[in-house]
């Protein structure tokens, strides 16, 4: 079985580490190769791990010269199945849609409708452009339940919606410097104090504005502890404001951009999400890889994973207080941050292994190609 896959090549963060594991097992397979876009790290990162990637660059992102080397590369290769990732591939997918008469998949990695909300433009323009373009496509792949369900609810037909759950590679050797080295990176002082961490772009949806709420409310009991914000994005000016408004500054450390990820996370006590959407976030299961517990929004798939008190805990969207007294909860019961974190890895280590997503995607492909992509 053959099959190529479509992403911009723009991608970082959890689109990245999926598209890096399910490629990895999916090559154990079927005949998988991905072409992207954009030539940038995301393409030369995979390349460097052995994966079939090729870029067919596009000059902006509304450039259709591409579709016809694709044509050609789909028609001349014999692929059974094109699969797509994200708005840039949807879009080109659309001008594929009757030239090739093979059956087209999309992940919906996220809720379509808020990809674009940091950008007033973006989102006037690409949000009803990849609505369209997701009407085009024969199957959906959703990240979870919950977002098949929101397809449902949209008009998609529930008899074309697969759900597949993200996976992460529990076997790999991940690199990462000391605890110590990083801080030192940064200038940073954590002597005694717990380390809270939260490694996400910095847009509207990500609600950093939550996680800033939530520090301010522990500073005001505690300061003993330090916050760690990885990312860039373009609510960074005015998170960073914010910070300064409630006079935090001392506390609250932006990181930037933070190409090592594991260090990161080897380097906090407590891993937090705020996300007002999410599917199956990456950025939990790599904190769980490393076992560190985490506090996140109760949005997308998350509560199939985090159960309250066990191994990390659940938060309504936008609710500072309960962020804060969460974080207050491990700082004086430090020993849950531990038992928590280990439970958190077990759960990750038993329905979650990029093995089983692999193996359901393949399942997949089987099930569509043996319908003759109908």
């Amino acid at each position: 079985m053959k099959v190529l896959h479509l992403i911009s090549g723009g991608d970082t963060g959890g689109a990245k580490t999926h598209i890096l594991s399910l490629m990895k097992e999916l090559r154990r397979l079927i005949d998988a190769k991905i072409i992207c876009f954009i030539e940038d790290t995301f393409y030369y990162d995979l390349l460097k791990e052995g994966i079939n990637i090729e870029v067919f660059k596009q000059k902006s992102r509304m450039d259709m010269s591409v579709t016809k080397r694709l044509v050609e590369e789909i028609e001349g290769e014999d692929y059974d199945i094109i699969h797509c990732h994200g708005a840039r591939a949807n879009f080109i997918a659309m001008f594929l849609k009757d030239r090739v008469k093979k059956p087209m998949v999309t992940t919906i990695h996220s809720d379509y409708r808020l990809d674009f909300n940091d950008n007033i433009y973006k989102k006037i323009v690409f949000t009803p452009l990849n609505a369209l373009a997701l009407r085009k496509f024969d199957y959906y792949i959703a990240i979870s339940d919950e977002f098949k369900d929101m397809l449902v609810e949209r008009g998609f037909s529930k008899d074309k919606i697969f759900v597949v759950y993200n996976g992460i590679d529990l076997e790999e050797e991940v690199k990462y410097v000391s605890k110590e080295e990083f801080l030192k990176r940064y200038n940073i002082d954590a002597q005694d104090k717990i380390i809270v961490g939260i490694i996400a772009r910095l847009d509207l949806v990500k609600d950093h504005e939550t996680f800033i709420k939530g520090a301010k409310r522990v500073l005001e009991k505690r300061k003993d502890v330090v916050f760690l914000i990885a990312g860039t994005g373009k609510d960074e000016a005015r998170i960073k404001n914010m910070v300064k408004e409630l006079d935090i500054e001392e506390y609250v450390h932006f990181l930037g951009y933070v190409e090592d990820q594991y260090s990161f996370f080897n380097a906090i006590d407590i891993n937090v999400l705020t996300s007002l959407s999410e599917s199956f976030p990456y950025a939990i299961l790599e904190g769980a890889k490393l076992k560190k517990p985490v506090i996140s929004t109760d949005v997308g798939g998350i509560s199939h994973l985090i159960e309250d008190g066990y191994n990390g805990w659940l938060i309504r969207v936008r609710d500072y207080e309960a962020l804060g007294d969460r974080l207050l909860y491990f700082m004086e019961n430090r020993e849950k941050i531990d038992f928590m974190g280990k439970n958190l890895y077990k759960r990750v280590e038993e329905n979650f292994s990029s093995k089983s997503m692999a193996k359901a995607h393949y399942q997949i492909y089987q099930g569509i190609v043996s319908k003759g992509g109908n």
